[in-house]
């Protein structure tokens, strides 16, 4: 039952939805496509691949970058289909291991059922591509040195001196002010005491002239 499913009704339908032989073609490529030899060769040529690998890339589009970095889905590959095909076949130049074969069957088969194998390719390429390097952060300012506040703090400290000054004087003058009344207070005390002296002295003196 099985073996009349696979070879009459399976057949049939495949036929059906697949009249241009495309998918059949595609299928049979999977089949033969060794991922394990060809990884094994890109191995043993990596030094000799990576320039040029990095020449390729470089000088290819945005999407194929993108692709490179993220997931290789088929519906990613299928999304970016036209620029795909033309990396595969810019790969295909340098004579990157597995490149030509998947390309000459992309180009028959188209790149949806194909998608398998470009993703292989692609995870193998993806490797090569230099890592973008974290930009720098721009520097903090150096603080001011420390010689240029010293100065400002003395030119400061001149200036409340400068201030200070003139009050010193008329500091002095005030506490001198003081002692120069008392002396005069004492002067006028003084010419009382001599008045009253002198008028006791006269009484004394009269009785003595008669």
């Amino acid at each position: 039952m099985t073996s009349v499913w696979k070879t009459k009704v399976l057949s049939g339908l495949n036929k059906i939805f697949d009249k241009d032989g495309k998918k059949a073609a595609a299928a049979e490529f999977l089949k033969s496509f060794n991922k394990e030899e060809i990884g094994k060769e890109i191995d043993d040529k990596k030094t000799e691949l990576e320039p040029k690998v990095v020449e390729v890339v470089e000088s290819s589009p945005p999407e194929i970058k993108a692709l490179l970095k993220d997931k290789k889905t088929a519906s990613k590959i299928k999304k970016n289909a036209p620029a795909v095909t033309k990396f595969l076949e810019e790969l295909a130049k340098i004579e990157f291991p597995g490149a030509k074969a998947v390309s000459d069957a992309v180009a028959k088969s188209g790149t949806t059922p194909l998608s398998p194998a470009i993703a292989f390719i692609l995870e193998k390429v993806a490797p090569f591509v230099p890592k973008e390097e974290p930009k720098a952060e721009p520097e903090a300012e150096a603080p001011a040195p420390a010689a240029e506040t010293t100065s400002r703090e003395v030119a400061v400290e001149e200036e409340k001196k400068e201030e200070a000054a003139p009050a010193e004087p008329a500091a002095a003058a005030a506490e001198a002010a003081p002692s120069t009344e008392v002396v005069e207070e004492k002067k006028e005390e003084e010419k009382p005491a001599e008045a009253a002296a002198a008028e006791a002295a006269a009484p004394a003196a009269e009785p003595e002239k008669q």
